[in-house]
């Protein structure tokens, strides 16, 4: 893989009134390889959402670069309309900006501002519907007649209807009920299995990243203190406890099962590979220690 983002020395200073200022994100350096799936863990406050709206330059940083496929973001002003077409960024509540009088042209608007008209237009609305399970009967509905899960689904999908190479969101789930938030994981799995894209997801829900991520990146008091593969991060339960922050509950049932005398590996952290550990000790193979 190569890298597509690359993220370094990254620092954004707040100035408030008077001689107090403090730095949201501090020196925080990392690369993104094309096609991963990036999890953002840290407590509120942490500085997530700052550093993620640098990516597609909503924020300018105090000092530090963001390269796109090899090149600054911000070494030609005038072609940052086009890297926030391929740096998506969904924010919390995205149905908030829905605006349309269909969900149809609230997709569409994206890829129209991009140049695409006539059946090209229809066709990539119409396969972005497809890959998210927006069916065709909602086309000419009012989005504002939608459930509030069919709503934020809707809101999705007009960024992915752009096709970012980048897409990042920010807290998709939050406020859905459990229907609808696996309803919206399932997406965001489904385009990216589709489409390639890299996919970048801050979240508190750390059964879902350990169901999503390859990587997580995390942040305390606006530093990177970690940046692994989801299964070394959450291995390290006591630092994570320690900066306050949970691990899968997966990992917890298991932490318990083994303090009880099961022989249990640590590094289980998903419901499937619950499931799959559990079934390989049936028929008494062992499990407990003397």
């Amino acid at each position: 893989m190569s890298k597509i983002l690359e993220i370094k020395n990254l620092t954004h200073i707040y100035e408030n009134t008077g001689s107090v200022s403090f730095a949201a994100i501090d020196d925080i350096s990392f690369d993104v390889e094309k096609g991963e799936i990036i999890g953002i863990i840290g407590h509120t406050g942490s500085g997530k959402s700052t550093l993620v709206q640098h990516f597609n330059g909503l924020l300018k940083p105090t000092s530090g670069t963001v390269l796109f496929n090899g090149k600054d973001i911000w070494q030609d002003k005038k072609e940052m309309k086009k890297v926030r077409f391929h740096i998506g960024l969904v924010f919390q509540y995205p149905e908030y900006q829905l605006f349309e009088e269909t969900v149809f042209k609230d997709i569409a608007f994206g890829p129209k501002n991009m140049g695409l008209t006539g059946e090209q237009l229809k066709n990539q609305v119409v396969e972005t519907c497809d890959i998210v399970g927006i069916s065709s009967d909602k086309f000419d509905k009012s989005p504002f007649d939608l459930s509030g899960g069919e709503k934020r689904r809707v809101a999705i999908a007009g960024v992915m209807a752009m096709r970012p190479e980048v897409i990042v969101f920010d807290e998709p789930i939050a406020g859905l009920d459990p229907v609808s938030r696996a309803s919206v994981l399932k997406m965001i799995e489904d385009y990216r299995t589709s489409t390639g894209a890299t996919v970048i997801i801050i979240s508190h829900n750390m059964d879902d990243m350990a169901q999503l991520t390859d990587k997580l990146l995390v942040l305390n008091k606006g530093k990177k203190v970690r940046f692994d593969s989801t299964k070394k991060v959450f291995k390290d339960a006591e630092f994570l406890k320690s900066i306050g922050l949970s691990i899968p509950t997966v990992a917890e049932v298991f932490n318990c099962l083994r303090n009880k005398g099961m022989l249990l590996p640590d590094d289980v952290f998903t419901v499937d590979e619950a499931v799959s550990c559990l079934c390989g000790l049936s028929g008494n193979r062992g499990g407990y220690r003397d």
